[in-house]
């Protein structure tokens, strides 16, 4: 299918499974995640207020859209952010995300 791409997702124990996620709905990663039953704390809900959905992104970070004023504060805020870190309540996967590499960062359920 044209609007499904293929993730890969590293969780906290270092285990990578990949992640079918569909394209074409309006849904974070974040939500993807949860969806795909990896325990996603994400206090705020998705309003880029607490970080605790944050990912490492591996491969890939070049297709992803750059973050926001507001995402990158939060990042600031983390004591293990670098420059690979994002918020994955602010990200929505593109057909050009397929591919994308990633370790769940963030705090747990």
């Amino acid at each position: 299918m044209e609007n499904i791409i293929t993730i890969q997702v590293e969780d906290r124990d270092g285990q990578v499974r990949p992640v079918e996620v569909p394209t074409d709905i309006n849904l974070s990663l974040m939500e993807m995640l949860k969806a795909s039953e990896y325990h996603i704390l994400a206090t705020c809900g998705g309003m880029a207020l607490c970080a605790t959905c944050h990912v490492e992104i591996l491969h890939g970070a070049d297709d992803l859209p750059a973050a926001s004023d507001q995402e990158l504060d939060m990042l600031d805020t983390l004591p293990d952010a670098d420059g690979a870190s994002r918020l994955a309540c602010q990200l929505r996967l593109t057909n050009e995300n397929d591919g994308l590499r990633l370790k769940i960062k963030g705090g747990l359920q």
